[in-house]
């Protein structure tokens, strides 16, 4: 299956126009935002959890990622309440469940062998944040020589600002809306421009993104 799978081109999705879509564990479904491969793939999507649900135990060779959305994600290592951002490393194991139900936004099969340490981090927590100009806030939560990962608070009345990105970006929105190059992008948007791209971005009501960038090739030719 191929969904936005060229990682060279831009890719744009509404989930919320999405229909969910039933994986092979009964009570878990998912919306996929790109895909290349079949049961098991390179992807990203939201996954929703029923109450009590739960997936066998398995294995990621190449890794996982993912941010709690809504409910309580829970494994072996713990219960992970809505802002919870977690990084399971090539080669982890785990039993994914919900006893109350989730949604995560989840990245599978794009870590490098080199990655090595997992990464459990509570985005509530104040001290995770730092102030940035313009009125913008910043948490960090992850941060190596093959990509960037984190969240922006942009206020109400954010102006556009033309960044660069030599390694591509690519951005969630969490909470609120952002506008990004008169593209309007709803909670729920995810969005991937290539790498060499300027990314127009701004939020006239406010929000908060994840973004992931560095991680992109560059075009061939």
């Amino acid at each position: 299956m191929l969904i936005h799978a060229d990682l060279s081109a831009p890719a744009f999705v509404d989930s919320n126009r999405l229909e969910w879509v039933p994986s092979p564990v009964g009570g878990i479904e998912r919306r996929m935002l790109e895909r290349d491969g079949g049961e098991v793939a390179r992807a990203t999507s939201l996954v929703r959890y029923a109450p009590g649900s739960a997936f066998n135990p398995h294995r990621h060779d190449a890794g996982e990622e993912f941010f709690v959305l809504e409910g309580v994600f829970s494994d072996e290592t713990g219960d992970f309440p809505r802002g919870y951002y977690v990084r399971n490393a090539p080669g982890s194991q785990h039993r994914p469940a919900s006893a109350p139900g989730a949604v995560i936004f989840v990245k599978l099969r794009q870590m490098p062998a080199a990655e090595t340490v997992s990464i459990r981090l509570d985005t509530r927590d104040p001290s995770l944040w730092q102030e940035m100009p313009h009125g913008r806030s910043r948490a960090l939560l992850f941060s190596a020589p093959w990509e960037d990962v984190d969240l922006w608070r942009l206020p109400p009345g954010d102006s556009a600002m033309v960044e660069m990105y030599p390694g591509g970006v690519e951005i969630f929105v969490i909470e609120g809306a952002i506008s990004e190059s008169g593209q309007e992008c709803p909670a729920g948007s995810w969005l991937r421009r290539p790498a060499g791209a300027a990314v127009d971005l701004s939020s006239p009501a406010g929000a908060l993104i994840y973004r992931k960038t560095g991680h992109l090739p560059l075009a061939l030719g």
